[in-house]
């Protein structure tokens, strides 16, 4: 093929294709060249100074190792680094607010700012696979985010919930009430939360079946309300508004609870309605601090239903 070159002298490699595609044998350029060895040397001076070879064996505990570098460099290293530079720029702000009590940050305009920015990531953490990241409610779960609170949405009745947890109580009636008097209650419920005022025959039954004991007296969850705007409560529903505890509400799962009740032991059908205790025991994982209990409090407070 050489000897057929219609480009003698080119100094190609004598391939050609569709008559004049060859392939040259000019060396690359001296810019190219010099970029090749710089990076070669760049690339044996980076394993020198930085961790680079892993699968070395060695470890007493038997796992492989790995080239450490001169300069003892590490990302883990880096990354508590900057850890320590954050706690520090947030030291000065958490020591106030250690000596602070939840309602002297809600009116401190700049606490309150660095309260809710550093306070979304807790409730990222502990209380948005129940809440949804907003406040919104997941499906099953209480809304923080309006004003429909079943123990009192003030900062210490927050602060309540938090620590020790809630669980709902409703007793199971299925065999308590007959199947009319289910009827009833379940349309008396539904017509309370469309904005009705109720038959006086329902209300007979609501008080004489103790409705009134928990829901009160006048179906709105309120048992008393204390000095202060403080409601006295034991977490049972408002049946006079249109938010339903337990989706997707009306007749059906009015009656249903009527029932089945709340966290009723063996009884099937019950509703489940468990918040668990958030308060730190000791050094247990997984629990927060009164320090972090308060800024969470001061959060969930401004997702826009606290009182």
């Amino acid at each position: 093929m050489a000897e057929n070159n219609p480009f003698p002298g080119e100094n190609n490699t004598g391939h050609f294709w569709d008559d004049n595609l060859r392939e040259l044998k000019n060396p690359p350029p001296r810019w190219w060249m010099i970029a090749f060895w710089a990076s070669v040397a760049w690339w044996v001076l980076y394993s020198i100074l930085y961790p680079t070879w892993p699968a070395l064996p060695g470890k007493s505990d038997g796992e492989n190792d790995f080239t450490r570098g001169i300069l003892g460099w590490t990302s883990i290293k880096e990354y508590k680094q900057g850890v320590e530079q954050v706690q520090l720029v947030r030291a000065k702000y958490d020591e106030q607010i250690a000596s602070m009590t939840a309602e002297e940050v809600l009116a401190d305009p700049g606490l309150l700012q660095y309260t809710l920015a550093s306070s979304k990531v807790l409730f990222g953490d502990y209380c948005a696979a129940c809440h949804g990241s907003g406040g919104q409610g997941n499906p099953g779960y209480p809304v923080l985010a309006d004003d429909d609170w079943l123990y009192g949405g003030s900062l210490s009745r927050i602060t309540e919930s938090i620590t020790n947890g809630r669980k709902g109580l409703m007793n199971a009636h299925a065999t308590i009430l007959t199947e009319p008097e289910v009827d009833a209650l379940a349309n008396f419920v539904v017509e309370m939360s469309e904005g009705g005022q109720g038959s006086a025959e329902a209300w007979q039954l609501y008080n004489d079946k103790g409705c009134v004991a928990c829901h009160g007296a006048k179906g709105d969850g309120v048992l008393a309300e204390l000095p202060g705007g403080e409601i006295l409560t034991v977490g049972a529903a408002n049946l006079t508004d249109g938010i339903w505890r337990f989706q997707p509400g009306g007749y059906e799962s009015a009656k249903h609870t009527i029932l089945y009740g709340v966290n009723q032991p063996d009884v099937e059908g019950t509703r489940d309605a468990v918040m668990p205790a958030f308060a730190q025991v000791g050094q247990l994982e997984g629990k927060l601090s009164p320090q972090q209990i308060k800024m969470l409090t001061v959060y969930v407070h401004q997702l826009g239903g606290g009182q």
